[in-house]
Formats: structure tokens, sequence, C-alpha cells
């Protein structure tokens, strides 16, 4: 596909991703992230065929009007869509592929000044949620999705959520609606929970001394160890 073709495609992806875009007008002055994808586009052209400081300008004077920091040698696939975009970075060895969502504030950075791959790879249909951190050489699966405020530093399985600071990998291998970042679960809230909940059990069985409430605190114990098992995996 050619040059032009893709930023035709970019353009008609972002109609297709947002059901907020209803006018070229909006289109011209609202959506940073398309505009930049455009540009890196053409950047990352020239900088396959030896201009690369001149791609390096061109993205630059981007970041300057768009406020999203894409380095010309990145590879990003097709129908990628960067919604609102404002603070987007996507670092030098980034592999993004097609049909992928990223939200605003979002860094696919590395943690490494060694030289070969420093960046993640970021596979078919991932959605990035807003402010999360994808970091070092590490690859997200397909239909995956990361929680908003995320830092992953560890591979997610395809098919699988990753939230948290730093994130762990839940509900793997179930792939749901990837836009219901409402539904993801909270980890701390759960944690709270059962931490109030064998506190209580505690007080009883240390006033009643009771066998039945023993029993329970047993039980939450093991929905304890499945819970800090699953956070490992």
């Amino acid at each position: 596909m050619g040059l032009f073709n893709e930023i035709k495609e970019d353009f008609s992806n972002a109609y297709k991703s947002d059901p907020a875009l209803t006018s070229y007008t909006n289109f011209l002055f609202n959506y940073p992230g398309v505009w930049a994808i455009a540009w890196y586009r053409v950047a990352n052209r020239l900088h396959k065929n030896g201009f690369k400081q001149l791609a390096r300008t061109i993205m630059g004077l981007n970041q300057i009007i768009t406020n999203i920091d894409i380095h010309p040698a990145a590879t990003i696939g097709k129908r990628v869509f960067i919604d609102h975009g404002f603070g987007v970075v996507i670092g030098e060895t980034t592999i993004i592929e097609d049909d992928v969502l990223i939200y605003q504030g979002v860094t696919l950075g590395g943690v490494s000044l060694e030289p070969g791959k420093r960046h993640p790879t970021i596979c078919h249909h991932v959605v990035v949620g807003a402010g999360a951190k994808v970091l070092g050489n590490i690859t997200i699966g397909e239909h995956s999705k990361i929680g908003a405020n995320s830092v992953v530093v560890k591979n997610v399985p395809a098919c699988s959520t990753a939230i948290g600071i730093p994130a762990h990998t839940i509900e793997k291998g179930r792939c749901k609606d990837p836009f219901m970042h409402n539904m993801l679960p909270d980890i701390n809230k759960e944690m709270f929970e059962y931490l109030l909940k064998r506190v209580a059990i505690l007080e009883h069985i240390v006033v009643e001394d009771n066998k039945n409430l023993l029993e329970k605190d047993l039980e939450l114990e093991t929905i304890y160890e499945s819970f800090i098992k699953s956070m490992k995996n």
C-alpha cells in the first residue's frame, strides 16, 4: 500500500473509531493523534531512505504542534488510532501492529540504554488505556487491554487484561469488550475487603472460640492464597 493510501486509511479509521467525530472541521482541529500518525508515515519513509535528520526534524515539528512524540524509526501498522493523543510517547524500536487503540498520556518506552530492541511490541487489536506506561522489550498479546495508568514491565498474554502498578495480568485468555474500562476489577478494593473480613473473623474467633468461624477463616485463607498466586503469574 502506498503512502497516500496509508494516510487516507488512517483518516477513514478515525471516523470509524470515534463516534464524536462528526465534521471535517472537527477533524482538522481536534484530532492531533491522527495528524501525528500521518506525519509519522511521511517521516518513516524518509528515515528508511536515509534522510534521518529530515525525518527527525519533521517529527520534532509534529511534537510541537500535536504534543505527541513519535520516533520516525518506530514501526506502526495499519489503522492505529491515537485518541485525543496529548502526551503520547512512542520510542524508536517500538512495534505497533494493526488496529491498535491508544489513549492520551500513553508511553511506549524503554528501560535500557543498550543498543537493540528496547521498546515494547503491541500486537493486533490491543487497547492501551489513558496514562498507561508500557516499558521495555516486552510483548502485549493480541486482543489484550492495558488499564488506565498501569505500568507494564512484563509480557501480557493474548486476550488478557493488565492493571496496576506494577501491572498484573488478570482474566487470561478472555477476550471481553476492549472498550469497557469501567468493568476492570479493582485489585486494591478486593484486597481491602479481604483484610476487613479476615480481621472480623479473627476477632470473633478470639471472643467466641467458634469452630465454624475458624473453618470460614481457613476458607478465606485459601481464597487469599489463590489471589496472590494469580498476581504472581
